[in-house]
């Protein structure tokens, strides 16, 4: 089950976020689903279209299923979706 400690394991696409803080100042505010992650960025289905946000350069306010908010800094999340969560499972021992 996704949770605040683990959620770096986690797949995102599929989960509401906010852009809580970014070197681009156009970029705060920046709310929608998460609905594709690269390497580098984070793709935000807003009812404006949607948006690339570079995962390095912000800070994002993601709502898991069961309503819990995480702050999650974006520099935590640069790496390829899968090594990321293969690399948070070997640094835990599993």
């Amino acid at each position: 089950m996704i949770s605040p400690r683990n959620i770096l394991r986690h797949e995102l696409i599929g989960l509401d976020v906010s852009v809580v803080e970014a070197s681009n100042p156009l970029h705060w505010g920046i709310s929608g689903l998460i609905i594709d992650e690269t390497r580098n960025t984070l793709l935000i289905r807003t009812p404006y279209g949607n948006r690339r946000i570079q995962k390095q350069y912000s800070c994002f306010r993601v709502i898991l299923p069961d309503g819990t908010r995480v702050i999650i800094n974006g520099s935590a999340l640069v790496s390829a979706p899968e090594r990321r969560i293969s690399q948070y499972m070997k640094i835990r021992g599993k």
